[in-house]
């Protein structure tokens, strides 16, 4: 497997998607220079990590049925009351661990 990953091709293909990364992200940063911060813009910008956690998560929980939806409501519960992410991860585990043991999933 070792072998495999380390092809002329593989490791070209690697290296060009660590530029793009790089690109994007430094090209984001230089830009948003050149935006002027309204109002409207900072509520766009606090608004955005937000936005990022429910792209991710939505598919997962979309694909998991009712297993994932339980785990992350009771790990947002417990982000909420405790806000600890530490905390959060182990209950969202937890809740799927033991719906998972009860056979909903």
């Amino acid at each position: 497997m070792a072998a495999e990953l380390m092809r002329t091709d593989v490791m070209i293909v690697i290296a060009a998607m660590a530029l793009a990364t790089v690109a994007l992200r430094t090209t984001g940063f230089w830009l948003m220079r050149y935006v002027p911060e309204t109002p409207r813009v900072k509520r766009m910008l606090e608004a955005l990590p937000g936005s990022i956690i429910a792209a991710a998560v939505l598919p997962v929980v979309a694909q998991g049925g009712l297993v994932a939806a339980l785990a992350v409501l009771a790990a947002m519960a417990s982000m909420w009351l405790t806000r600890s992410d530490f905390v959060a991860v182990i209950t969202g585990m937890a809740v799927a661990a033991l719906a998972r043991f009860a056979g909903l999933g």
